[in-house]
Parts: C-alpha cells; sequence; structure tokens
C-alpha cells in the first residue's frame, strides 16, 4: 500500500520530554541458548493498553542442530502474539495447530480458559545455522473474555495492512491505527504495529487511544531533541500528540497500546487473570496432569514432555 496522509506528523515537533510518563529498561533472561529482554510487566507499569507481557526474542543464532525448544506449558486469561523479525520456528497446540511462522507474520492464540502450547526450532530449521529475532506479547483479555474457549489464528504478511510514505514503512499487526485495521480478531480496542523509520523521518502516534507507547528494537528514536536507543520503552502521556523521529541511523520500533483494562490483572507463571481464585484453580488443573479429561491437554505430536509446575 503507498504513501497515506496519516502517517505524517501534523507538526514539525518530536514531542517534549515531559509527554513520556514511564522509561522502562527491559531485564535481560537467558532462555537456553537465546537472549529475551522483557519490558513488561516492570515496577513502573504493569500494562500498556492491554498488552501485559512484552519480551524481545533475541537476535540470536544457532549451530546446526540447535534453536529453542519451550516444552508444552499452560495459558489463562490472556492471547498471546508472536511476530518476527528473522528466523522461524514452530507452534503446537492443544487445539491441534501446528503452525509454522516466518518473518512478519502473526500467530494468535488465545488461551481464555486454558490452552497448552510449544514453540520449538523444527527439524527442518535445525538442519542448518539459524537465527531468530523477533517480539512475543500477551495481552490481558477483559473479564468477560477470560473464560471463553482457546481459540487460534494465523495471518500472512500480505494480510497485514503495510502503509509506507515519507520514509517510513508500518505494518499493523493488530488493532487500528493511521486510518487503518488489521484482520486480527482483538477483545478491546488496541494498536500494535512494526515501524521502521529512515533517518530523520517521523511518526505520528494515533491520538484516540487511551494508552501508547513504543519499544525501539534498533536505531534510536529522538524526543524533544533526547535520544532513545534500542532496547528502551517509552509510555506517553494520555491525551497528548505525540510525534516520534529517528536518529541518524534510522529506528525500528514496535508501537503498541489501547483501551485499558477495568482494573490490574494477577500473573503468576504462565497465568494472567483479574482474580486470584482463577490463578489457584487454573495452579491445580495443570498440576493434577489429567490430560484425558482434565481442564488442560498436551499438544498433538509433541505430548511426550511438559513443563511441570514450578
Amino acid at each position: 500500500m503507498s504513501w497515506n496522509p496519516t502517517l505524517e506528523p501534523h507538526c514539525p515537533e518530536a514531542g517534549r520530554l515531559d509527554d513520556i510518563e514511564t522509561l522502562i529498561v527491559p531485564r535481560a533472561r537467558d532462555l537456553g541458548g537465546f537472549e529475551v529482554r522483557r519490558a513488561l510487566p516492570a515496577p513502573q507499569r504493569q500494562m500498556v493498553g492491554p498488552f501485559v507481557f512484552f519480551d524481545q526474542m533475541g537476535p540470536a543464532e544457532f549451530l546446526t542442530g540447535k534453536g529453542i525448544d519451550v516444552r508444552p506449558h499452560p495459558h489463562i486469561g490472556l492471547g498471546t502474539v508472536t511476530y518476527l523479525y528473522d528466523g522461524e520456528f514452530q507452534h503446537r497446540d492443544s487445539l491441534g495447530t501446528d503452525q509454522m511462522i516466518y518473518p512478519g507474520e502473526v500467530n494468535w492464540m488465545v488461551a481464555g480458559q486454558g490452552v497448552t502450547h510449544s514453540e520449538r526450532t523444527s527439524e527442518a530449521t535445525r538442519q542448518g545455522r539459524s537465527k531468530l529475532f523477533g517480539i512475543q506479547t500477551w495481552v490481558a483479555l477483559p473479564e468477560d473474555a477470560e473464560d471463553n474457549p482457546a481459540s487460534f489464528e494465523h495471518h500472512a504478511e500480505a494480510a497485514l495492512p503495510f502503509l509506507e510514505g515519507e520514509g517510513k514503512e508500518l505494518r499493523l499487526i493488530m488493532g487500528r491505527g493511521w486510518g487503518e485495521t488489521a484482520p486480527v480478531g482483538t477483545f478491546s480496542d488496541m494498536f500494535y504495529a512494526d515501524v521502521v523509520l529512515q533517518a530523520g523521518a517521523m511518526l505520528p502516534l494515533p491520538e484516540d487511544h487511551e494508552d501508547r507507547g513504543v519499544y525501539v528494537t534498533q536505531g534510536a528514536v529522538e524526543v524533544a531533541g533526547q535520544s532513545f536507543e534500542a532496547g528502551r520503552m517509552m509510555v506517553f502521556r494520555p491525551g497528548d500528540a505525540i510525534t516520534l523521529k529517528a536518529g541518524p541511523q534510522g529506528a525500528r520500533l514496535m508501537a503498541l497500546g489501547g483501551e485499558t483494562l477495568n482494573g490490574p490483572r494477577y500473573l503468576w507463571w504462565n497465568f494472567v487473570a483479574s482474580s486470584e481464585e482463577k490463578i489457584e484453580a487454573a495452579k491445580e488443573a495443570w498440576a493434577k496432569g489429567d490430560w484425558a479429561h482434565g481442564r488442560f491437554q498436551l499438544p498433538p505430536g509433541d505430548a511426550a514432555e511438559f513443563i511441570p509446575l514450578p
């Protein structure tokens, strides 16, 4: 899709420093051969809109025969959003889904009342050297959707709205923004986009979303002349007109936000819920391990092992 006027800033300024409500520096974690940088939840902020978890995966490189092996594990009360810049891996879940994901595509798994999934480098990918670089987020579900049946959507790169113009490219992954709406099903008003900016290019953030933030994955962006490099998440004050400017090397960032939920969420391990009782019930069901008749099942084709309850 060609140039869109909603991509163009309405003013020459790149915002004020006091527009930034929260600056988050993610915590680095090594998950068996590849690095994860976790920006949400943070001590300063549990959520940005409905986004309650935000991990940068990699960049990592794997030798022949190596890769990631995230064994089957459960979720409740959330949707997982997986988006890759580089590499590929295989998603399998208890719904029977067996889906490879490649750069520019999106996997959207809604846990609802309960789902189990695994994420692994496929056997075919392990035949040679491989890379992995991407973002995985969790979206907390509204209370009226927490107990919905689990579901899964995969959307190819070509299905996602793509805007470009004046030194910027934007792919809308979920929700609505910049005059477009993504095809991924959502349960609350939100936006989530992959943005690439050439040096000096400017991007306005949507003004009609309650919560707005950006996470810089490459390069740097400027706000009021101050530079914020890769590995920083900025959350902006509601209602302010915000325009980001790319630094001299350009920038790549994820823009995210939307409607806030009616209250905070309880997080424990892989579970998100509006009440502690829901967390405790999920813990009991996973520990029981009744895969044939219980609340959780293991993914077909990947049922030989699982991550036990901590």
